[in-house]
């Protein structure tokens, strides 16, 4: 479980969200993402013992940490810091353009998900074929009860209007072919965070996701 004051840092950053602000309050900044890294080792250790591709990886939990500062070169929003501690748990690295879990804190947005988000346009084809050749397979595991029990299907967001390129508009697989992501997430409460057992809970949602992630690897073989 996480420290409550993990969650008043997150809620200070994201009210001062300032280098002179983070400078001052740096120890409570440390403090906070040590907190976050113990729970990230604990999951990464559960997710090892159920998803071989992770557990040959030899990933380190520090590794899959994201930085706090953000990339602010080409946004509007020139505020320095995210407001959220995220973990990506991938047998490749956080670089990798792989399939894997995600895990997002933040104060009344926290989240499990997993899958692959806005590959390039190279993987994203590759990926569609994949899922028009096996529509049975991948419809199947969207099936699965388990799946179902934490996710509601597929997110949505970025969705084309028309069928991709080389597509039929009466193919079956479409309502997949038009995303140009494949993931799925559910909600974390920030009680739910706060109470011991709650790698567990994140991790039954990785373990309903590994059919999917699987999937999309399997593809990019």
């Amino acid at each position: 479980m996480l420290n409550a004051a993990t969650f008043s840092f997150l809620t200070d950053l994201r009210a001062n969200n300032n280098k002179a602000w983070l400078d001052t309050n740096r120890p409570a900044y440390e403090e906070a993402k040590a907190d976050f890294l113990v729970l990230v080792t604990e999951v990464l250790r559960q997710v090892e013992a159920a998803d071989p591709a992770i557990a040959g990886s030899h990933l380190q939990a520090k590794k899959c940490l994201f930085r706090l500062n953000r990339d602010i070169r080409f946004s509007s929003d020139k505020t320095p810091y995210k407001t959220n501690f995220g973990a990506w748990f991938n047998a490749g690295g956080k670089g990798a353009p792989t399939a894997g879990y995600y895990l997002n804190l933040e104060p009344g947005g926290s989240f499990v998900a997993g899958g692959m988000y806005m590959p390039e346009a190279k993987v994203l084809a590759t990926l569609r074929q994949e899922i028009d050749y096996n529509l049975p397979a991948f419809e199947a595991l969207l099936a699965a009860p388990e799946f179902q029990r934490h996710f509601p299907g597929l997110n949505q967001e970025h969705r084309l209007q028309r069928p991709p390129k080389g597509y039929e508009a009466a193919n079956p697989a479409l309502p997949y072919l038009k995303l140009k992501s494949f993931t799925a997430s559910h909600p974390l409460s920030d009680a739910a965070l706060l109470r011991p057992g709650v790698s567990q809970q994140i991790t039954a949602g990785f373990a309903a996701l590994q059919p999917l992630v699987e999937f999309l690897n399997r593809g990019l073989d």
